[in-house]
């Protein structure tokens, strides 16, 4: 598994800190940073591989305050739960979010935690869950999701049918820079639900005229115009709807649902005239969309109104070629769909990193399927399943990569014996020889040290005499051996002479003890460190060949391990994969029979009503003649 370069990391990651909720002053863990580099570019699989094995290296120590990890570990477990949250692991970043919130950490940490926690539930639309957790923050909230809180806990009401809970909440989010768009939406929607129309139809109008520059804010306000307009549409206020309709931008997202509205209001009203104006704009746009479709037959419907019955032959001929097309091609796709080529296309790398994907998918000729299927590929169930899908194609590529790399090591760990095993035998054999020596020289020293201990109490001045001294004093006591016993007047006078000499001596050793104590101190203290230097060398030489073994022994059942987990795992992935996929597929093929169904019966409406265009432009044409 490669790493990126730590150098470069580190000088990349201090600003990648702020996945981290505390935020801390300065980067220590370089692994622990190159997660937070792979987060921050939307890597999430790749920053809990590496983030996930660093923490559960940094639990194993025995002591791991001395790991660099230590100093961020409480952001690191809050980071792994947040990078399982975003890659949609809800059940463990559930349990890791948890462990946090349970924990001694930061009052700021605990409550994003119970922030994410919430998410997550809500996420799963387990919302009594989802409040209980919002409930547990309490005390100082980070000011960057203050205003996330309050938006999930307003949708929260909403999803309970609790509107009126939420409309005191979404009050106070009208000015956030955030959330004030959406709150706005929002706040009419739960008008809505509430029963109060006219309240609703004031915030939605509110809504509906935000000043903005933001593409997400613009389609919201879009949508209110929308829905307001559909609203009052669907009242009877036709008249009423159709400023709303035309609020609409002619380039956003909901355009085609707003300028179908928008000529059905005017056909209402008995405006035949202006509901053309839509109707023709909408009909030259995209064949596949489901309101150009119904345009394609509202506009001759409209000409056929203003009695002009031979342009109305000519839309309706129109849309009946262009039904007729897309029949055959929605069968093509059927075809295709269940030939596999409709999978092929979603996991195409280079479709992929393009964030508009779902997009691009429409400009892939080989794959006209996925032309038709833009509303099913929006909706929340389909990107779920697809993305599940695609998530185990991402780990079936990875698992693949992985079980090539095994030869790797294998070939490393070869290469690692070839090279040790030949020299460890000769370097065994000069280190049990300098270890016998060095043991020799410790207990050496060990004796020295516990002699001098023992003399700082009990003085012993005989044991610092020089070696002369030792030797002068050795023959002295040889001599008053051999002379004991003897009553000679030669004997006599050498035992006296001797015990002066031995005197001189004792006086000697007495009167220059205490320096030479200090002396023999200080020098044993010099030794002290000569062998604290011997014992590191002798200590880094131990590891050294413990690592020089440990390179290469021992890795062959691990890797066997390994590589039959993962050819497992290739397995179990590659058969959740067909059964995805091919609910994907049954999906895909039942929404393009559906469109298929309608479009035939637009076919057969638009074909009718061509005849009938046709004998009302003859009749026309012969009344005409006949005046």
């Amino acid at each position: 598994m490669s790493r990126a370069p730590l150098s470069l990391i580190g000088l990349l990651l201090f600003g990648c800190l702020a996945t981290s909720p505390s935020q801390s002053d300065e980067l220590k863990d370089l692994y622990f940073g190159e997660a937070l580099y792979y987060a921050h570019q939307g890597h999430f699989f790749e920053a809990l591989e590496r983030l996930d094995t660093e923490v559960k290296q940094h639990d194993e120590l025995d002591e791991p305050a001395l790991d660099t990890l230590y100093y961020h570990i409480d952001d690191a477990e809050f980071s792994l739960g947040d990078f399982e949250l975003r890659y949609r692991m809800h059940h463990r970043a559930g349990r890791a979010i948890k462990a946090v919130l349970e924990g001694a950490v930061d009052e700021i940490v605990r409550n994003d935690a119970a922030y994410r926690l919430a998410r997550i539930h809500f996420q799963k639309n387990q919302m009594a869950d989802a409040m209980r957790a919002l409930e547990r923050i309490d005390g100082k909230v980070p000011d960057s999701i203050r205003d996330d809180i309050e938006f999930l806990r307003a949708n929260i009401y909403l999803a309970e049918g609790r509107p009126a809970e939420s409309i005191d909440v979404l009050r106070k989010l009208q000015d956030s820079d955030s959330f004030g768009g959406f709150a706005a939406y929002n706040l009419g929607i739960a008008y809505l639900q509430d029963g109060q129309r006219q309240a609703a139809l004031e915030q939605l109008e509110r809504a509906g005229q935000i000043a903005t520059d933001e593409p997400a804010e613009l389609a919201i306000r879009d949508k209110s115009n929308l829905v307001l307009g559909t609203i009052l549409l669907e009242d009877g206020e036709y008249g009423k709807s159709i400023p709303y309709l035309n609020r609409v931008r002619l380039d956003g997202p909901f355009s085609n649902q707003a300028l179908l509205s928008s000529g059905w209001a005017s056909m209402s009203t008995d405006s035949f005239e202006r509901a053309v104006v839509p109707w023709n704009i909408l009909a030259d746009r995209e064949a596949t969309d489901r309101a150009t479709q119904e345009a394609m037959l509202a506009l001759p419907y409209a000409y056929g109104k203003l009695n002009v019955h031979g342009r109305a032959a000519i839309f309706y001929g129109r849309a009946l070629d262009s039904f007729s097309t897309e029949v055959d091609k929605l069968n093509a796709s059927i075809e295709s769909i269940r030939e596999g080529r409709f999978l092929e296309a979603l996991i195409r790398e280079e479709i992929r990193k393009n964030k508009d994907w779902v997009i691009r998918l429409r400009s892939l000729p080989e794959t006209p399927e996925t032309y038709y299927l833009m509303e099913l590929l929006a909706s929340h169930d389909f990107q779920t399943g697809l993305q599940n899908y695609l998530d185990l194609a991402d780990l079936r590529r990875k698992l693949l990569a992985w079980e090539t790399s095994f030869d790797s090591f294998d070939e490393m760990v070869d290469i690692r014996h070839a090279h040790y095993d030949p020299l460890l035998p000769d370097i065994d054999t000069l280190f049990r020889e300098l270890d016998s020596r060095i043991r020799l020289r410790i207990e050496q020293h060990k004796m020295l040290v516990k002699r001098r201990d023992h003399m700082l109490t009990t003085p012993r001045p005989e044991f610092l005499a020089t070696p002369e001294e030792q030797a002068i004093l050795g023959r002295i006591e040889h001599i008053e051996t051999q002379l004991q016993g003897s009553e000679s007047a030669f004997a006599v006078s050498s035992l006296q002479r001797l015990r002066r000499l031995k005197g001189m001596l004792t006086w000697t050793l007495e009167t220059k003890y205490h320096e030479r104590l200090t002396e023999f101190d200080r020098n044993l203290r010099g030794l002290d460190h000569a062998m604290a230097v011997v014992q590191e060398q002798y200590d880094q030489y131990v590891r050294a060949r413990q690592a020089a073994t440990h390179s290469y022994v021992g890795y062959q059942k691990p890797i066997k391990r390994l590589r039959a987990q993962v050819r497992n795992s290739v397995t179990k992935i590659e058969l959740l994969m067909v059964r995805q996929g091919h609910l994907l597929e049954v999906v895909a093929v039942e929404e393009l029979i559906a469109r298929r169904s309608r479009l035939e019966n637009y076919g057969d409406k638009a074909r009718f009503a061509l005849a009938d265009s046709y004998d009302r432009a003859t009749q026309a044409q012969a009344n005409m003649d006949e005046q």
